[in-house]
């Protein structure tokens, strides 16, 4: 009934200005659009994600009506898949026996991750930090196990002694983070996978962030632990295109150690081409993927270094910033992740809205976040010192 009246007064409105239904239609969308924050503007400074590069977008707009989950019906957009997991399986050094699922991001990876250990093994319990992704309260209510979680270092990372405490034989897997949400912080992946390893428990790595970031800061010398398949312990990593990547949303693949486990969570998938699928979803658009191929054969391995490079030197920039007008960072930079740490971070984070700059709340350690992504520049930084100096004063923070 209301979608009957919004378009009769539309149509009203139409017949009035002469306009047409299809621009009338696209003048309202634009309109809700405008209300959007936009990555492009420089003031989201809390998310993990960044406006897509421009190839992406066409790339993405190429493969608007195709579906990887009929391969034979689409064998160009199936190749550009097979080429997409192509590279991420050499930027995370997997060996030649793995394999790789795209899905829509760190969520649904860690769902399939978690779905995966389940079937292999048979049990329950997944041993995570308190620093884990909140996907994994939802697939705890999805798929009946069993959060063990363990707590954080002073330096915000997982645990490692009370991992090795907390294994049992009901132990299904045990879940390390490489680039955390809330402050970009990596596990010490070797040490858990040396634990993994001696206790045949399935390891695996939520690197949605980090993976995309961590190669090549090593390769430009910053000290970050490594987290990847050259650990024998890693059983399955998880990463995004759509956040380093730069790559349009949403977009993520989970990579196996070994290709051949997929065979025990895939099913037979009638009615399409494909004769068996193993990720969740029957429907995938090519669009995402076109998108994050395309951009990694623009960029390539010294693209994507000079962006890290870029973010990391903001990064510590902004860094220098927050701490010159009296505020602190809750820990060291490991990559372009901030934490800052404020008495009352709603109430800075609401008035910082009010000006038209939108971050984070970490509300389990009074700070908010800050992510240096490629859109947050150093003109920009310099635009949010002042606001963020004035509302810290306002609130007593400063």
């Amino acid at each position: 009934m209301y979608l009957d009246i919004i378009h009769a007064k539309l149509r009203m409105v139409m017949g009035s200005k002469k306009k047409s239904w299809y621009n009338m239609i696209l003048d309202e969308l634009g309109r809700y659009r405008k209300m959007d924050f936009t990555f492009a503007s420089g003031r989201i400074l809390g998310s993990m994600c960044t406006e897509p590069f421009s190839i992406a977008k066409k790339a993405y707009r190429y493969f608007l009506e195709t579906n990887l989950g009929d391969p034979d019906l689409f064998p160009g957009s199936k190749k550009v898949e097979t080429l997409y997991l192509s590279f991420v399986l050499d930027l995370l050094n997997a060996p030649d026996t793995a394999g790789g699922v795209v899905s829509s991001g760190g969520t649904e990876s860690n769902i399939t991750a978690v779905w995966l250990a389940k079937k292999l093994s048979g049990k329950k319990k997944v041993i995570v930090s308190e620093g884990v992704h909140f996907s994994f309260q939802k697939i705890a209510s999805l798929m009946d196990v069993e959060l063990v979680v363990v707590p954080l270092t002073k330096r915000y990372c997982i645990d490692v002694s009370m991992v090795r405490d907390k294994i049992d034989d009901d132990v299904a897997m045990v879940v390390g983070v490489a680039g955390s949400t809330e402050l970009g912080m990596v596990d010490p992946i070797q040490e858990l996978s040396d634990i993994c390893s001696e206790r045949n428990v399935f390891l695996h790595v939520d690197a949605a962030f980090g993976g995309y970031v961590i190669p090549f800061l090593r390769e430009l010398g910053y000290s970050v632990r490594d987290f990847d398949f050259k650990f024998k312990g890693v059983s399955s990593i998880s990463i995004d295109a759509h956040k380093m990547g730069c790559s349009a949303i949403p977009m993520g693949t989970l990579v196996v150690r070994e290709k051949k486990w997929l065979e025990d969570i895939s099913v037979e998938s009638h009615c399409v081409s494909g004769k068996k699928q193993a990720g969740l979803l029957g429907t995938r658009s090519a669009g995402p993927v076109a998108a994050a191929y395309a951009v990694t054969r623009y960029l390539g391995w010294e693209g994507y270094k000079k962006i890290v490079k870029k973010c990391m030197n903001n990064t510590l920039y902004l860094m220098e910033k927050i701490e010159n007008i009296g505020l602190n960072v809750v820990v060291e930079p490991c990559m372009n992740v901030l934490g800052v740490k404020l008495k009352k971070p709603y109430n800075v984070a609401e008035k910082l809205t009010d000006h038209g700059w939108k971050v984070n709340i970490i509300d389990k350690i009074s700070s908010i976040r800050i992510v240096v992504m490629p859109h947050v520049t150093k003109k920009v930084i310099d635009e949010f010192i002042p606001v963020l100096k004035k509302v810290c004063k306002e609130e007593g923070e400063i």
